[in-house]
């Protein structure tokens, strides 16, 4: 498989990856952050997996049922046919509040004829590290592994299990069932009740998306993306995860390959913006509670990420054992990246912070813990923000003053200053008042390179930034200010590669970058829409769609040659992305619309 030809199936809990032929290449249980199951995704010899085998006669085809999460695997050689509907349960429970089970259901359909199959379940518990063996018992199929550390996982299904596990040919004549467990069940299931949770799954997820407004252009695309972030999100803490893999390569062969199943609050704040603007109010309310609870005391800095259940430390490891994704080693688990100082944050969380109190002011539950968390950034932007730092890609070497954190830093006072109108908190305005204009003019004197025309990446820097095209979306700068036209044409002239954008093209600690980042990409077609090239903007738009995998989902990074997808997947950045820009797209198209009947 050369793609990252997967779909995603999750329960706000756990997810698990699914190849367009049917194979579970990756698991990790009970949660996202868990060792994995099965991580066939990292080693194809030694990692693990559960597939289903037909012959060469059968076609096999892949969708989702519509605004679900509900991924269907059809099986069919023209006379002989099933499907197969993966999923992991997520319901209402009846007493309130979510049954989110650490398992995986494959729901087996009959569907014509007689056909046949073969399962290949070969589970490797705690990253493959030491011998999984596996055993049948009376009522399930358990897996355990005995090496570092000791865990388990359980498999029940209407299926012979000796023919399962020995990988003999099963013929479908009705309806059956797998289900992967992390804890061994009080009652057994059956084919009825695993049904009865594919159905209520499935109601869980139309409700769910019958939330999203509808919109002229692009629906389709935006329900996509809009269930695919939800199902990055951790119910039980509010956190929302970058992506559900680990060291997937941004370039095949070489090492930049990090674990992004964490909780980065620059991409979390991004994602829970475009939620909330798509109308999923408790997905926004959940993560302010998760920042909330993670600053208990008033002079804590925020770290720039954090584990899904507020882990503060974040300890990286290599897993030498396992060659990884297409020989891209190493694979790690954790992140070392925490440790950084990335002065953006603050600004990207105020600006969350600011969007949930203008719609809702009136139904905050925290309000007064939003407003000290909001005179402690203040606080700690004045004290910080002429500071150098890591920036937003994280570059490891030497800290700099890099224009997008300026920036952000502005956004953080100017939001604050927006959240103490709202309180109606005057005290501290004059002051905020001259602080936010004091960044404002120091970025305008550091950041703009007159040689090159443009804001570069740094303070007295002639390197071009895709992060800077964000001036605007964060209203800095309008969008028809000459410095900004101009910089958004700088950055197409130096960045843009066949329609897709590099972050940058100035060596960073792993040398120069070889493949495009999928979120500069979006921002750099919303700059061009903004500036008023809306026919260019739509055309390059719908060109980066059909970059997408047969799901329609995308991962971090895709190849400037083969348009191949690389990088963790699936990305929330590049979610996120495409939301705005398809509803910024549309806004305009209903906005004419609305002209052109008043004439």
């Amino acid at each position: 498989m050369d793609n990252l030809d997967y779909g995603i199936i999750g329960n706000c809990r756990s997810a698990a990856l699914i190849s367009k032929t049917g194979a579970m290449d990756w698991c990790c249980l009970p949660e996202f952050d868990s060792s994995s199951v099965f991580a066939k995704l990292l080693d194809d010899k030694k990692g693990g997996s559960f597939e289903v085998l037909v012959d060469d006669s059968y076609t096999i085809k892949q969708r989702y049922k519509k605004h679900t999460a509900i991924l269907i695997t059809h099986f069919s050689d023209g006379e002989n046919a099933f499907e197969i509907r993966d999923f992991m349960p997520r319901y209402r429970k009846e007493g309130g509040g979510y049954n989110s089970p650490p398992e995986v259901v494959r729901y087996f359909k009959y569907i014509a004829g007689k056909p046949k199959f073969k399962i290949l379940y070969n589970p490797k518990l705690e990253y493959a590290a030491s011998k999984t063996e596996t055993y049948v018992k009376k009522n399930f199929v358990v897996s355990l592994t005995h090496g570092d550390k000791f865990d388990t996982c359980f498999l029940y299904t209407s299926f012979n299990k000796n023919a399962v596990v020995e990988g003999r040919e099963i013929e479908l004549d009705n309806d059956g069932y797998f289900l992967l467990g992390y804890n061994e069940k009080i009652f057994k299931p059956t084919v009825r009740k695993i049904y009865t949770e594919l159905e209520r799954t499935k109601v869980y997820w139309l409700n769910w998306s019958s939330k999203t407004p509808n919109y002229n252009k692009y629906n389709n695309q935006i329900s996509r993306s809009a269930i695919t972030l939800k199902l990055l999100s951790y119910d039980k803490t509010g956190a929302v995860l970058a992506a559900a893999t680990t060291s997937l390569p941004e370039t095949i062969g070489e090492v930049r390959n990090w674990d992004y199943r964490f909780c980065w609050i620059r991409d979390a704040s991004m994602a829970i913006k475009v939620i909330g603007e798509l109308g999923h109010r408790n997905v926004a309310k959940r993560y302010l509670q998760f920042i909330v609870d993670l600053i208990p005391d008033k002079d804590e800095k925020l770290q720039i990420m954090y584990g899904i259940n507020k882990e503060k430390k974040l300890t990286e490891q290599t897993l030498g054992h396992l060659k990884g994704y297409k020989g891209s080693s190493p694979v790690r688990i954790g992140n070392a990246a925490y440790k950084q100082k990335q002065n953006d944050i603050y600004g990207i969380l105020m600006d969350v912070i600011c969007e949930q109190l203008t719609h809702y002011s009136n139904d905050i539950e925290n309000g007064e813990e939003l407003w000290g968390i909001t005179k402690g950034i203040v606080w700690i932007v004045a004290k910080h923000w002429k500071e150098a730092d890591k920036g937003i890609w994280e570059f490891r070497s030497e800290d700099r003053h890099f224009t997008f954190s300026k920036v952000l830093c502005w956004v953080a006072i100017d939001r604050a200053i927006k959240v103490a109108r709202i309180l109606h908190k005057t005290r501290k305005l004059e002051k905020w008042t001259q602080l936010e204009q004091e960044i404002k003019n120091d970025i305008h004197e550091n950041a703009w390179n007159p040689k090159v025309n443009a804001f570069t990446q740094s303070y007295s820097s002639p390197h071009l930034d895709a992060s800077v095209l964000l001036m605007e979306s964060y209203g800095f700068i309008h969008a028809k200010d000459p410095k900004f036209v101009s910089t958004v044409k700088a950055i197409e002239k130096e960045l843009s590669n066949d329609g897709l954008l590099y972050r940058y093209k100035n060596e960073d600690d792993f040398g120069l970058p070889s493949s495009s980042f999928t979120i500069c990409t979006f921002w750099f077609i919303n700059a061009l829409f903004k500036i008023g090239e809306e026919e260019k903007a739509t055309k390059q738009f719908d060109r980066l769609l059909s970059y997408s995998n047969h799901l329609g989902l995308f991962s971090e990074d895709i190849d400037f040659k083969t348009k191949r997808l690389l990088g963790n997947f699936p990305q929330a950045y590049s979610h996120l992305a495409l939301i705005e820009c398809a509803i910024n797209f549309s806004r305009k198209e209903t906005e004419e619309k609305v002209l052109e009947s008043m004439r």
